[in-house]
């Protein structure tokens, strides 16, 4: 198998990312709009998503790389930026009326969408030193780190749904895949990517990430829906998320 050039690990990375998330935002364009119950189901859903991909793929492959020190190093540096983004750029989340409602939709699907970009970084890191061991390795990962981003995508797109903004909600999970591209290229351009360099940048996605499962979509969907709904979406993400790291 021919090894493939800079300017085509960065095309195969960029095409994982958008394939993968991508193609759940297309799911989520003709998924049906869901109510309130529903909506809390779907930050369930997305929280339970998240965790599965920070402690099942995020945090052991950032310990492959890097130490319990530099992993948790990594982990507060992702969690503080976050945090110090929430305390410079604060957010409300109205409850009530249909504009409120919207705003708070719209204001999930921004951050999910952040996250997994975030998240999709140092997946593309992986592809460009993948391609740089082997070609096969390569396009191996672009595969199934396709697949495995097909429910981060209409976890991101499902909120822009609700809000009534499907096409946006499309956009948004196509172009959060292309920062896969930007690792893929800095991944390739790096030829063997420094340990340290990939294991921090995975365990500072990990730390992004569970501050928003935390922080923002766990007590999110509880407040939209104050029933069982959210752990029910919570244990369907969790499921789902453990069938496909584990294909």
């Amino acid at each position: 198998m021919p090894e493939p050039n800079l300017f085509f690990i960065t095309l195969y990375s960029a095409l994982a990312g958008v394939m993968g998330t991508g193609s759940g935002g297309l799911l989520a364009y003709y998924w049906p709009r869901p109510g309130r119950r529903n909506f809390s189901m779907i930050l369930g859903f997305a929280a339970g998503i998240m965790l599965v991909i920070v402690f099942m793929e995020l945090i052991p492959e950032a310990l492959k790389q890097v130490n319990s020190f530099l992993l948790i190093l990594g982990l507060l540096l992702g969690i503080g930026m976050f945090l110090l983004l929430d305390v410079m750029l604060p957010h409300y989340h109205p409850a009530t009326g249909e504009d409120g409602r919207q705003y708070r939709y719209l204001n999930k699907g921004y951050l999910i969408a952040s996250g997994i970009a975030l998240h999709n970084l140092p997946e593309g890191l992986a592809i460009g030193a993948g391609f740089a061991a082997s070609p096969s390795l390569g396009f191996g990962l672009v595969v199934i780190i396709a697949l495995h981003n097909i429910p981060e995508g209409l976890s991101l797109a499902m909120p822009f749904n609700a809000a009534g903004c499907r096409g946006k909600g499309l956009w948004i999970s196509i172009v959060t895949g292309l920062t896969m591209g930007l690792g893929g290229f800095i991944g390739g351009l790096l030829g063997n990517v420094s340990p340290i360099l990939l294991g921090i940048s995975l365990a500072f996605a990990a730390g992004a990430m569970l501050y928003i499962v935390c922080d923002e979509l766990i007590p999110d969907a509880y407040e939209t829906s104050p029933d069982h709904s959210p752990i029910i979406g919570i244990v369907i993400g969790v499921v789902l998320g453990l069938i496909l790291v584990n294909i």
